[in-house]
């Protein structure tokens, strides 16, 4: 006997991507339900290649009898409506900012972290990481095991659909309207994104970071290890889909290129593709709709003692956003920590 799911936030773009990668991954779920807000009611998605879904009002929907709750839908309504389902017995798997700090609620990488899950039961809630700390934490997990990183440099190259449909629509249309001179103010970034880098995302901070780079260093603390030292740019650019790191790391041990490689090599969720010529890296545009996390340029560091830079890459709305939330579920399932759910 399977599982019933509800994605909720199912008409956004990780809601979609939700709904797509249950049904890719043959999920063993006997129910699906696709949640949303009241003005999306009624409307329908897809699951899977044949079967339609009619989204249900979130307001009105009763989460007792689901075993698990995928949810999207922004993070004040996840402050309402986690707790809620979370409270009917359902297990919350969150993908929202809301809940991740929170001491007593694990944050969770399964290719990372799986031994933080033991935890989920004090609340129901399990909180799915920013989209860019996913993918950078992935390839850390490997190199911090075996040469113990001390500290952290990232530039991030982040797609517009980091920031939703509305993003991926404005660079859409802005990128045609260069085109006839006939641009409109931008509504979903501060500046213009068509041909453009916005070295800002989310709101500033007291120090001059911004949110998202927040993210970045303290969600690397609590998910890998508290005395990893952290320092993040953030950066918009006008790509669709798909998250590019630049990352340079600095170890207590001495590291090697081919150490490190192989390393990466052999850790779960991460493909290596390192060839020095013309192409033999991977883009954005190459790991879109992909799985894995995709590591290139991996290369000796000769500023510091025991240094390292590599370049990253992932679908955002796929490892870092729906894949790891499902993945978290699976997890659960392997752990048995859902089993009684499922009679």
């Amino acid at each position: 006997m399977g599982y019933r799911v509800a994605v909720v936030g199912a008409t956004g773009a990780v809601g979609r991507e939700m709904l797509k990668t249950l049904a890719e991954r043959r999920f063993p779920a006997d129910a699906v339900a696709a949640v949303a807000s009241g003005r999306s009611a009624g409307a329908e998605v897809s699951f899977g290649d044949k079967l339609v879904l009619k989204v249900q009002n979130l307001e009105t929907f009763d989460f007792a009898g689901w075993d698990i709750g995928l949810f999207s839908p922004g993070a004040a309504v996840s402050a309402i409506h986690a707790p809620r389902a979370a409270a009917a017995g359902c297990v919350v798997i969150d993908n929202t900012s809301q809940f991740r700090m929170e001491p007593d609620i694990p944050l969770v990488v399964p290719e990372v972290n799986p031994q933080a899950l033991a935890r989920f039961a004090r609340r129901n809630i399990i909180a799915n990481p920013n989209c860019s700390t996913i993918q950078m934490v992935v390839a850390l997990k490997p190199l911090h095991e075996r040469f113990r990183i001390k500290r952290v440099m990232v530039a991030t190259y982040q797609s517009v659909s980091g920031a939703g449909k509305e993003g991926m629509d404005e660079l859409y249309a802005h990128t045609k309207a260069v085109f006839v001179n006939d641009l409109t103010r931008p509504e979903q970034f501060t500046k213009e994104i068509a041909f453009n880098c916005i070295p800002h995302i989310d709101k500033f901070m007291d120090d001059g970071s911004t949110k998202e780079e927040w993210k970045m260093v303290v969600e690397t603390k609590k998910i890998l290890d508290p005395d990893i030292a952290v320092h993040a740019t953030c950066v918009r650019v006008p790509v669709f889909i798909g998250h590019g790191e630049a990352v340079s790391i600095e170890c207590e041990h001495p590291i090697t290129v081919n150490e490190a490689r192989a390393a990466l090599r052999n850790a779960p969720g991460i493909s290596v593709v390192d060839t020095r010529e013309d192409g033999g890296y991977v883009t954005p545009i190459e790991c879109a709709g992909e799985d894995a996390v995709f590591v290139s340029r991996i290369r000796k560091d000769p500023t510091v003692a025991h240094g390292l830079s590599f370049w990253c890459v992932a679908d955002n709305l796929r490892k870092g956003a729906a894949l790891n939330a499902v993945q978290i579920a699976e997890t659960l399932i392997e752990q048995g920590a859902l089993a009684k759910r499922a009679a």
